[in-house]
C-alpha cells in the first residue's frame, strides 16, 4: 500500500512539474516567434519602424525585473499558486496582444506578458530541486533544460510557419490553450501548500524600486548602444543609472533580514561559479540564435521558414544528446562535464567563425552539431552545482539569480555582438574597396563578383558608378567578415569561462556544516 502511495505521489509530481515546463517553454518561445515576424505586425498594426524593436524590449526589461523576484513570489503565493496566476496572466496578455490595434496597447500587454513568462522560467527550475528527491532531480532538470535551449530553436521556424499560413495574431493565440491546460494541471497535482500573506508585509519596496530601475536601464541602455555608441550620452547616463541602483539594492539586501533577493547565496562558491558560466552561456546560447538568422537572413536571402528549417539542426542535436547528458550527470563530477560542454560548445562557434558569402545550410550542419551536443552539458551539469547543494529554503531566490544571470548574459551579449556587426562591417568595406581599387581579382572572386563588374578594377580605379554596382557584394562580404569576428569572440569567452571551474569546489567545511 505504502509503494502505491509513494507511486502515485511522484505521478501527480511529475504531471505538476510537466505542466510548469510548457509554461517556462511557453514564455521562452514567445520572444523567438514574435522575432521572426516582428515586420509583419508592423505592417498590420502601423508601428514606425524607429519604435518597432519595443515589441522585444518591452517584454525583455519585463521579464529581466521579474525573474529575481520569483523567490519572493514564491514564498508569498507558493510555488503552486504562482504558476497558476502566472500562466493566466500570461494567456490574458496573449489574447491581448492578438487583440491590439495599435502600437501603446500592443506595448502594455507586452509587458504583461513579459512578467508573467519572466516568473514562469526560474520557477521550473527550482521546483527541481524542492518537488524531486536527489535521484530524480537529473530526469527533471534534463527535461527542463531541454525545453529551454529547443524554444529557441524551433522559435523561428515556428514563428514563420504560423505567419505565413495564418497570421500574425497566432503567434500570440497559440499561448492560450496549452496555457489553459497546464495551469489547471498544475492546480490539480503541484503540493498544495498554503499562501503566506505575512509575507507582503516584508516587502521592501525601496529595494523593489531600484532593483526595477537597474534592471530596466540596464536592457534599455544595452539596447541603445549599438545605435548611439557605447560613449553617447544617453548610453553613459542609463548605465550610471543602473550601477547607482543596483548598487543601493545589493547595500539594501545584504542588510536587510528578509531581502526581495537573497545575494548572500553568491557567496557559495559554487553557486557564483555556476552563475558565472550560467552568464556566458546565454551569451553564447542568444548569441548563436541571433548570429544565424543575420547572416542568413541578410547575406543568403533565406526567408524566416527556411532560417528555422535550417536552424532546426542544433534542437535536434539537443535532443538526441539528451539521455547521454543525463546518464553522465549523474555518474561523473559536474566540472569534468562542464569543461567538456564549454570546450565543445567553444569548438562549434570557432567552427562558424570561418564563413564566406557562399555557406549555405550544409556548411553549418557540423557547427550546429557540435554546438547542439555541447549545451545540454553547458546546461545541466551548472545546474546541479549552482543549486544541487543549497538549503531547500534558499533554492528559489538563488533559481532566480541563476536564470537571470543567462538572460542578462544574453542581453550583454547581444548588444556586444551587434556593436561588432555594424561597428565593424564598414571598417572591413573600406578594406574590401581598397583591394578592388588595387585591382585584387581574388579579393572579387572571393566576394562573388562576376568578371564583367570587375573590369573597371584591372585599371587601378573604381568609379562612384562601379562602386555602386558592386556595393551589394561588397556589404554582404564585410557584414559576412563581421559576423565571423562575432562568432569569434563568442568562441574565446567561452573558452576563458573554463579558467573557473577549479574555484568551484566547495570547501569541506561548507558541506560538513
Amino acid at each position: 500500500m505504502r509503494d502505491q502511495t509513494n507511486t502515485l505521489r511522484s505521478t501527480t509530481i511529475w504531471l505538476g512539474f510537466i505542466a510548469m515546463c510548457v509554461g517556462m517553454f511557453m514564455a521562452i518561445l514567445d520572444v523567438q516567434v514574435v522575432a521572426t515576424s516582428i515586420t509583419a505586425i508592423q505592417s498590420s498594426v502601423g508601428i514606425e519602424p524607429d519604435r518597432l524593436s519595443w515589441l522585444q524590449t518591452a517584454y525583455l526589461i519585463a521579464e529581466v525585473i521579474a525573474i529575481p523576484l520569483t523567490g519572493y513570489l514564491t514564498r508569498l503565493l507558493t510555488g503552486r499558486w504562482l504558476f497558476v496566476i502566472a500562466v493566466t496572466l500570461f494567456c490574458v496578455a496573449s489574447i491581448g496582444c492578438a487583440a491590439s490595434s495599435n502600437f501603446e496597447s500592443l506595448v502594455i500587454w507586452r509587458v504583461l506578458q513579459g512578467f508573467a513568462g519572466g516568473t514562469l522560467i526560474p520557477s521550473v527550475f527550482s521546483a527541481v530541486f524542492v518537488l524531486f528527491p536527489a535521484r530524480s532531480q537529473g530526469r527533471a532538470t534534463t527535461l527542463a533544460g531541454l525545453l529551454a535551449v529547443l524554444a529557441p530553436t524551433v522559435g523561428p521556424i515556428v514563428g514563420g510557419w504560423i505567419t505565413e499560413t495564418y497570421s500574425w495574431h497566432w503567434l500570440f493565440l497559440i499561448n492560450v490553450a496549452p496555457g489553459i491546460v497546464a495551469g489547471f494541471v498544475a492546480a490539480l497535482f503541484l503540493p498544495k501548500d498554503e499562501p503566506n500573506p505575512a509575507v507582503l508585509g516584508t516587502l521592501d519596496w525601496l529595494s523593489l524600486v531600484m532593483l526595477a530601475i537597474a534592471l530596466a536601464s540596464l536592457q534599455l541602455g544595452l539596447k541603445q548602444a549599438p545605435d548611439e555608441g557605447w560613449a553617447s550620452p544617453l548610453v553613459l547616463v542609463l548605465l550610471a543609472v543602473t550601477i547607482i541602483c543596483a548598487y543601493g539594492f545589493a547595500l539594501r539586501s545584504l542588510a536587510a533580514d528578509r531581502p526581495i533577493v537573497d545575494l548572500s547565496t553568491l557567496g557559495d562558491r559554487p553557486f557564483l561559479v555556476g552563475c558565472i558560466l550560467s552568464f556566458v552561456l546565454g551569451i553564447g546560447l542568444f548569441g548563436s540564435v541571433y548570429l544565424m538568422p543575420v547572416f542568413l537572413g541578410f547575406v543568403r536571402g533565406h526567408n524566416a521558414l527556411e532560417i528555422g528549417s535550417i536552424m532546426l539542426v542544433t534542437g535536434l542535436a539537443q535532443l538526441a544528446t539528451a539521455p547521454l547528458a543525463v546518464y553522465l550527470e549523474q555518474r561523473f563530477d559536474p566540472r569534468i562535464l562542464i569543461g567538456a560542454g564549454f570546450a565543445l560548445f567553444a569548438l562549434g562557434m570557432s567552427a562558424s567563425a570561418f564563413q564566406t558569402v557562399s555557406t549555405d545550410a550544409a556548411q553549418m550542419v557540423v557547427p550546429q552539431i557540435l554546438r547542439g551536443v555541447a549545451i545540454m552539458f553547458c546546461l545541466l551539469p551548472p545546474t546541479r552545482l549552482a543549486l544541487g547543494s543549497l538549503p531547500r529554503e534558499k533554492v528559489p531566490d538563488a533559481s532566480g539569480l541563476f536564470n537571470l544571470m543567462r538572460n542578462l548574459g544574453g542581453a550583454i551579449g547581444l548588444a556586444i555582438i551587434d556593436s561588432i556587426i555594424y561597428g565593424r562591417s564598414d571598417v572591413h568595406s573600406q578594406y574590401i574597396i581598397g583591394k578592388l581599387m588595387e585591382g585584387d581579382a581574388i579579393t572579387a572572386t572571393s566576394i562573388g563578383i562576376p568578371a564583367g563588374l570587375f573590369t573597371a578594377a584591372q585599371s587601378g580605379s573604381f568609379d562612384q558608378a562601379n562602386q555602386a554596382l558592386v556595393a551589394p557584394f561588397v556589404q554582404k562580404a564585410a557584414i559576412t567578415m563581421s559576423i565571423n569576428e562575432a562568432w569569434a569572440f563568442v568562441a574565446v569567452l567561452t573558452v576563458l569561462a573554463l579558467a573557473l571551474l577549479p574555484l568551484a569546489q566547495r570547501e569541506k567545511t561548507s558541506v560538513d556544516g
